[in-house]
């Protein structure tokens, strides 16, 4: 069986580890992958979101699934592409992925059908949009672009000033070119936030272990929002009765709303959510595998993932019996220097054997990696996802840093307090 995996970052190189193990030995393609996705899979120079050419691929190379993980190629409509030349694929319809691809549509119909979130306006006029931050009282504000902007279109800002330069930004200025040319404006929600990622074939709804990112680049959630510097899985902040009253609150309202539209969702639906004292509330919506949650909530996945995404894509997935380890996950990203902002390519990664860390226990996700020659270079600001699986938290961040501490490249850095947040809820149950 010939599995074209769409990406080539640490969330698809996570996919493809996991693939690997598939009884159905798929033979394993990325598009375009990366220089560590190329010891698992044979690599081809597509960008993900060249749609013609990986349609083209497929029918050329027979590709009998395909797994398109960015958001990109999936709001563009990927996955409508390939079902037109009869090849299945996992993830949504164009339809459907817009719930991540439009923050207006997302809030709309969480309003619609009364799925809880935080109070919102939304503009597609500037001064509007300043005239409702002048008449503001609460702070912190939330300001968000609408469309997709590489996880870095939301902004809280502090006070008017910050709000203001924000909403120019997006609007007047084009920070996030047309993503940014709408915005919605809401409440600062406080709580403890989760992220939860969801198998769903449009009827059946199954829940992954729950997941916490550390989105700040620095140590005490300082510094500047990056793509995600860390992440343990399960959170322990999400109960089992918290669990119960998103599914009824949340998950199952949201698939319900989204059958209502016309826009049926096949594929991983991710969650983001934040406890508030007033109850579960939705941040966000994404249409895909989140990353880095992916990192570690499916290595704990115990059934065959190329079952469950055919599952999802057949509308099969209640009848299949998906079920998890109960032991815990941690992900620890190794970043260049300068990341989030400007950052140097090309340098020369030590440490590693075939990409890997033999006898570590770890596993090495490969997000920005290039081969150079015999060399494994950097090739991006998130260059690399160092995971451990362990029976408890603290050993599974333990194996995480051992692991993390034999890779070397010039100027790295990584967050040292990945997961002290849930070890510090844990104490504090």
């Amino acid at each position: 069986m010939k599995v074209l995996v769409v990406g080539g970052g640490g969330r698809e190189h996570t996919i493809i580890r996991k693939l690997k193990e598939s009884p159905q030995k798929p033979e394993l393609y990325a598009a375009p992958g990366n220089g560590g996705i190329a010891y698992d899979a044979q690599c081809v120079p597509i960008a993900a979101t060249d749609i013609v050419g990986v349609v083209e691929f497929a029918v050329r190379e027979q590709m009998d699934f395909v797994v398109v993980a960015p958001d990109d190629p999936l709001v563009l409509g990927m996955v409508d592409a390939l079902a037109e030349k009869g090849i299945p694929s996992f993830g949504p319809s164009k339809a459907a992925a817009i719930i991540e691809g439009s923050k207006v549509f997302s809030k709309g119909l969480m309003e619609k059908y009364g799925i809880p979130t935080a109070r919102c306006q939304t503009f597609d006029k500037a001064d509007k949009a300043a005239a409702y931050v002048r008449a503001n009282t609460a702070w912190p504000l939330v300001i968000k672009a609408d469309g997709l902007a590489l996880g870095k279109g939301v902004l809280i800002c502090e006070n008017e000033s910050e709000a203001l330069a924000a909403v120019k930004g997006m609007m007047e200025d084009g920070q996030f070119g047309a993503s940014g040319s709408r915005v919605v404006i809401e409440e600062f929600l406080t709580g403890p936030e989760v992220s939860v990622l969801c198998f769903t074939d449009g009827k059946t709804l199954v829940p992954m272990p729950s997941s916490m990112d550390h989105k700040r680049a620095l140590d005490g959630d300082a510094g500047l929002n990056t793509g995600g510097m860390g992440t343990i899985a399960p959170n322990p902040c999400y109960t089992a009765e918290i669990a119960a009253v998103c599914m009824e609150t949340i998950f199952k309202p949201t698939i319900a709303a989204m059958n209502a539209e016309g826009r049926t969702f096949r594929g991983c639906l991710y969650f983001g959510l934040m406890l508030t004292p007033d109850g579960p509330k939705v941040i966000e919506y994404n249409c895909r595998f989140g990353d880095p949650e992916a990192q570690v909530v499916l290595p704990l996945l115990k059934t065959d993932l190329l079952a469950v995404m055919q599952a999802t894509t057949n509308g099969t997935l209640g009848e299949l019996d998906v079920t998890f380890s109960d032991k815990h996950a941690a992900c620890v990203i190794i970043a260049s220097g300068g990341y989030p902002q400007h950052y140097e390519k090309g340098k020369t990664i030590m440490g590693l054997t075939d990409g890997q860390l033999p006898g570590t226990g770890a596993t090495v996700y490969h997000a920005g990696t290039a081969r150079q020659g015999e060399n494994l270079v950097t090739n991006g600001g998130r260059v690399l996802g160092v995971t451990a699986v362990a029976d408890t938290l603290p050993e599974a961040l333990a194996g995480a840093y051992r692991a993390a501490d034999n890779i070397y490249f010039e100027g790295m850095y990584k967050r040292t307090d990945i997961g002290q947040r849930a070890l510090r809820a844990v104490q504090g149950a």
